[in-house]
């Protein structure tokens, strides 16, 4: 294993942070996997398995079983992490932009463009390389005014060459599941399976430029630019892994995800061993432009009448909210059917919040389809 550390642009004098990575596998392999876990600092769930995955690819190394260069990121936001307010932590934006930690990452997909237009050829494997090199070296000349970009362009950096990409996430209270690109929903689907993906969200473009897709579009954009003339192949496909809830931090939970990690790892190639066999698949895959954030349109008590997991009919009753001072109950219904894989932790709801968000099967929504 070989640790790394890379400085953060300091704020003030006094306040240097730093991200660690750790490399494993050998330096010449061919294949690269790139995994990170608690980039919104309030979820905890990956930064627990990746402990356990530092552990089981240090025993993996020993033995001479790793194929890949494998290099995980426990911690990939210092920043957010320290951002603790009365007792509450506030790691999905940062204090002093206001920014979603987990957007905005730079797109350099018209710069690499251009820079490679002239020297493309038949040849897909030459053109993947020579697409990578000019990324690794447009991210080099990238300069951070502040803190956030820094630790954005860090960790770009870090993951711009690797085959996959996995972002590891949770939401607040929730069953499994993942957001990844129809175009690599083939090779995510044994992922899907062996992490037990409750649903798995897929949209080329969610809108925001979040970490998993600033890679995957780049691809994608380069393909639809010079698809015709040149073979461009998907050189990196990247999937956000939402394990569970916010609470879902304990050693039992964190040891299953970790196997599970493992067992795809094998089944990609990048881990030698025999591939444990593939799961049914719990919910089919579908459009993320198919997912309703269900809104309550008044304020007051949050009263659940559905659990992350379970299947809803067209019209079924999600939540109640309740007055407690004119005592109007306000019943919250879902509009089409579909699987309730998320819902609010809190019990309080003000008007307009969304309190849970259903995948059902047909798109109908467009533009930005993240949530903020």
């Amino acid at each position: 294993m070989r640790h790394q550390i890379h400085d953060l642009l300091a704020p003030l004098p006094g306040t240097a942070r730093q991200i660690h990575s750790f490399h494993f596998g050998p330096t010449s392999a061919k294949g690269k996997i790139y995994i990170q876990s608690s980039l919104h600092a309030d979820e905890m769930p990956g930064m627990l398995v990746a402990w356990h995955l530092k552990q089981r690819l240090a025993e993996l190394e020993a033995t001479g079983r790793l194929r890949s260069e494998i290099v995980l990121v426990p911690v990939a936001n210092p920043v957010g992490l320290e951002q603790v307010l009365m007792d509450v932590p506030l790691g999905r934006y940062e204090l002093e932009s206001g920014q979603n930690f987990n957007r905005w990452f730079v797109d350099l997909s018209e710069a690499v463009g251009n820079e490679i237009e002239g020297q493309l050829g038949d040849e897909p494997q030459r053109n993947l390389e020579l697409i990578r090199e000019s990324l690794r070296n447009a991210l080099a000349r990238q300069t951070a005014s502040t803190q956030l970009q820094s630790q954005r362009l860090t960790l770009q950096r870090l993951a711009c060459d690797a085959d996959v990409v996995l972002d590891l996430h949770c939401d607040f209270e929730a069953v499994a599941h993942l957001y990844t690109t129809p175009e690599a929903w083939p090779q995510v689907e044994p992922l899907a399976r062996y992490i037990g993906a409750e649903a798995s969200l897929l949209a080329t473009d969610s809108g925001g430029q979040s970490f998993d897709e600033c890679f995957t579009l780049l691809w994608w954009q380069l393909k639809e630019r010079f698809g015709e003339q040149f073979n461009i192949p998907l050189g990196s496909f990247s999937v956000t892994v939402e394990l569970r809830g916010q609470g879902d931090v304990n050693h039992p939970l964190a040891s299953l995800d970790c196997q599970a990690l493992i067992d795809y790892l094998i089944h990609f190639g990048a881990i030698a061993g025999e591939a444990a066999p593939l799961p049914e698949l719990p919910y089919p895959a579908t459009p993320l432009a198919g997912v309703e954030p269900v809104s309550t349109p008044v304020g007051g008590l949050l009263v659940f009448t559905a659990l992350p997991g379970e299947y809803l009919e067209a019209g079924q009753l999600i939540a109640e909210i309740i007055d407690p001072i004119n005592d109007r109950v306000t019943p919250v219904h879902c509009t089409a059917a579909g699987l309730m894989y998320a819902r609010s932790l809190r019990r309080m709801a003000t008007a307009g919040m969304v309190i849970a968000h259903v995948a059902g099967t047909e798109a109908y929504r467009s533009g930005y389809l993240l949530s903020p």
